[in-house]
Formats: structure tokens, C-alpha cells, sequence
């Protein structure tokens, strides 16, 4: 019979065991790892089981970052990870410390690492975040260059920033069969690209070009940097009931949204930061709190004019899409908190309603919805050219002329109104004996 000592002894070493075996098993793991590449920054995502301390540093000779996480084991795969156009050449990891875990990254250039990590929000887990900054940007590339007639001298093109929602680890909401509001706004928002630029006296501009994640606040920002006469960001949001359906338009709101649903949207659209990744907090939003009284008469005067584009866009998408409001809504978008650039926000539809994914989800009537985004702006900058202008130019000189395509509930006085002429002039420049219009008749709509 052994010694109650030796007993003892045995209790506390199998206790330590179990001790430890705990302590094993609570070791944070890296699940998965992501990898985007932006037009200046590459981004790298380990997707964690659980919140862990994180180190970085650099080293010289060859270049190198180097990556120590506390209490974590590897048991993803890096094989899958398209390295190229990217500063990595290859990417390593081992254990550290018997406990943690060091990753290496091989870099064929030196970079501006950073990193943060973010909690799991709105579905994601558990994020480490690094971000490779390129020290020697590569240019943007635009679209080519419209040319203009030598006749018309230098006059400009009213150019469109076309934001294109989410992107890279943040894919928007999710339709069924793996249907992704990043992959249907992106096609939405190419289309939309193309037919514009297909327009004289247009040049239509991609906020985001590939798959990568765009701040908020960057977006909007992107835009002032093109010198955008309009900013539209386009969407497919979900919401709880998949009944809910139809088309929107939203334009800022510094005072409440004008719906229940306009709330809920704004509200998942500004928490995507938190989703896609912004790791610090930047101080730029309260510079407009500073400049006072100016950005507030600027933010009045293209309020207004974010809500008349708006509005021809929205009545637009009304004559193929069912919409949600026969209105433009309001709510506090951040992408759209431009002080001097019209911003409006497309929810194209419900990714969350199974008719309108199906919808969504087909290349033509996505080509079809551009279509009549295009004819919404075009109705607009008809009526309110930018000075200096192409369009601007040949109103001036009577050589444009738009065209409307009538809609449910139009009447010829109303469109009359809305084009500031006549129902007299709008009737004898299409030929019309009486004032009997149809749902698909297109009208055209003569020089004011």
C-alpha cells in the first residue's frame, strides 16, 4: 500500500496536468488567414478564435516584418494566399516561447507596417489586422480620356465618383446561395462606370477598383480628391424580415433619419469600419465641428442638391424597380458626410428578399439598373450643369436635348414642371395631339 505522501505527491502531479492541459486548450488559435492588396497598401487578416497581445517590429537586411502573438497557435494554411503584386515573397511561422507564436513575413520591398486588432462584430470573429503600407505609391489609374471637339475649347466633363459599398474582408450582407453584396454592388457600380463614360461630356470614376476595403471617410474623400460633381455609393443591404423589399435613395441626414428603416441601414453601414477594418482613430470628422458656420452653409446648399439628384434617381429606378419609398430618405451616413460634394446612397434592393437576389444576382437586369441610374443622372446635370461644363455649354448654346422616359403616376404637367417648360412646348416637340401619355413612352425634352 503506497505512503499517503506518495499519494499526495501523485494528486498534485496528475492536478498539474489537468492544470495545464486547461491551459493548452484556452491557447488562442488562428483559424484563417486573408489577403487583400489595395492600390496602395496590401492588408493581411488572421482570423483568431479568440482576442490575443500582439507585437510587430521590423528587420533589416534582407527586409523583413515579424509578428509575435501571445498565447496562440497556428492552424491555418498560408498555401492558398496569392502573394503576387503584393511586397511579400513569402511568409513563415513557428512556435515562440513554447506558448506563442512568431509569423515572418519575407518582403521584397521595405513598407510602412501597421497593425491592430479588432473584436468580432456583426458575424466576424476575432481579428489581427496588418496592414503594409507602400512607401512609393503606384499611380491611380482612371478611366481613359474623354476627348472633346476642338470646337467646344477646354470645356470639362462633369465627372461621378462611383462608390462601390464594402469590399475585402468585409463582404456586405449576404443573399442566398453565397450571393455577396461587395461582388453585386462592384458589377452594379462597373456598369455604371462604362455607360457613363459612354456619354459625352462624362467621366465616371471607381472609388474603390478591386476587392480591397475603403474607410468611410476615406471614400467620401476620394471623391473630393477626383473634384466629383457627384458621389453615389451603391448598396444591397439585408434587413431582418425577408419580406422586406424595393429600391431606395438615401441622402444625408444631420438631424434623425425619416424612417425606421433608414435608421436601421445607416446604422449597419457605419459600423461596417468596424467590420472592414479601421484600426485608429482619426480626428479629421471633428475639424468640421471646428470650421463652424462656413461648412455649415456648405453642407446646407449640397444637402439640397444631394436631394434633387436624388430624387431624379430614385423616380428613375421607380420605372423598372419596385421601390421601398416613393421618396429620398434621410439618415447619418457617414460615406456621405461630404461638406461640398452631392452624395447620394443606392440600395439597389433587399439581398436579404429571395425574389430581389434572384434579380440582384442576374447580369441583365443589373445592366438594366444601370440604365436607369444613368438616365437619373443625366436628367439631373440636364437641369443643373456644372458651370464650366461641357453640358453647361451646349444648354447655353441650345445644342442638348435629354430624354425622359415616362413612369407610373406621371403626368405630362408634372414632368413639364419638372424640366422647367411649358406642357404646350413639351407636347409639340414630341408630337402630341393630346395630353394622353404611357407607362415606357420616352419623351423628349427640348432645350430650356
Amino acid at each position: 500500500m503506497a505512503p499517503a505522501s506518495m499519494k499526495k505527491g501523485v494528486c498534485v502531479l496528475l492536478l498539474g496536468l489537468v492544470l495545464l492541459s486547461g491551459l493548452a486548450g484556452a491557447a488562442t488559435q488562428v483559424e484563417g488567414v486573408r489577403l487583400w492588396r489595395a492600390p496602395d497598401h496590401t492588408r493581411l487578416v488572421f482570423d483568431l478564435s479568440d482576442a490575443a497581445e500582439h507585437t510587430l517590429f521590423t528587420l533589416e537586411g534582407p527586409e523583413r516584418v515579424v509578428i509575435d502573438v501571445s498565447n496562440t497557435r497556428f492552424k491555418a494554411d498560408f498555401a492558398s494566399l496569392n502573394l503576387s503584386e503584393t511586397p511579400i515573397k513569402n511568409i513563415r511561422h513557428s512556435p515562440r516561447n513554447g506558448t506563442d507564436l512568431r509569423v515572418v513575413l519575407d518582403l521584397a520591398v521595405k513598407v510602412n507596417p501597421d497593425s491592430f486588432f479588432l473584436h468580432r462584430q456583426a458575424g466576424s470573429s476575432d481579428r489581427l489586422v496588418v496592414d503594409l503600407k507602400d512607401l512609393q505609391p503606384k499611380p491611380e489609374q482612371g478611366p481613359p480620356p474623354v476627348t472633346v471637339p476642338e470646337v467646344e475649347g477646354s470645356k470639362r466633363d462633369i465627372i461621378i465618383a462611383i462608390d462601390a459599398g464594402h469590399g475585402g474582408e468585409d463582404p456586405g450582407a449576404l443573399g442566398p446561395n453565397g450571393l455577396r453584396e461587395k461582388d453585386v454592388v462592384m458589377a452594379i457600380s462597373k456598369s455604371l462606370v462604362d455607360k457613363l463614360n459612354a456619354q459625352p461630356g462624362y467621366t465616371a470614376k471607381l472609388v474603390r477598383t478591386g476587392d480591397y476595403y475603403v474607410a468611410l471617410r476615406e471614400r467620401r474623400n476620394i471623391a473630393r480628391r477626383m473634384q466629383a460633381d457627384l458621389f453615389m455609393s451603391i448598396h444591397a443591404d439585408a434587413f431582418t424580415k425577408p419580406s422586406a423589399r424595393g429600391a431606395s435613395v438615401f441622402a444625408l441626414s444631420n438631424s434623425g433619419a425619416t424612417s425606421e428603416m433608414a435608421r436601421f441601414l445607416a446604422q449597419r453601414e457605419n459600423e461596417s469600419d468596424l467590420i472592414g477594418g479601421v484600426g485608429s482613430v482619426s480626428l479629421e470628422d471633428k475639424d468640421e465641428v471646428l470650421a463652424g458656420v462656413l461648412v455649415d452653409l456648405s453642407m446646407t446648399a449640397t444637402l439640397g442638391a444631394s436631394l434633387q439628384v436624388g430624387d431624379y434617381v430614385l423616380k428613375s429606378m421607380g420605372q423598372m424597380a419596385h421601390l421601398h419609398k416613393h421618396q429620398v430618405e434621410q439618415a447619418g451616413f457617414a460615406v456621405l458626410k461630404s461638406p461640398d460634394v452631392p452624395s447620394i446612397l443606392v440600395e439597389t434592393g433587399f439581398i436579404s428578399n429571395p425574389t430581389e437576389a434572384k434579380n440582384l444576382g442576374s447580369r441583365n437586369y443589373r445592366n438594366k439598373l444601370a440604365d436607369q441610374l444613368v438616365s437619373g443622372v443625366k436628367q439631373y446635370f440636364y437641369q443643373h450643369p456644372p458651370a464650366g461644363t461641357l453640358l453647361a455649354w451646349k444648354k447655353q448654346n441650345g445644342g442638348v436635348e435629354t430624354e425622359y422616359t415616362i413612369g407610373r403616376g406621371d403626368t405630362l404637367s408634372e414632368i413639364a414642371k419638372r424640366f422647367n417648360i411649358s406642357v404646350s412646348r413639351l407636347r409639340q416637340h414630341n408630337g402630341l395631339d393630346n395630353h394622353v401619355i404611357q407607362v415606357g413612352q420616352v419623351l423628349r425634352i427640348p432645350t430650356s
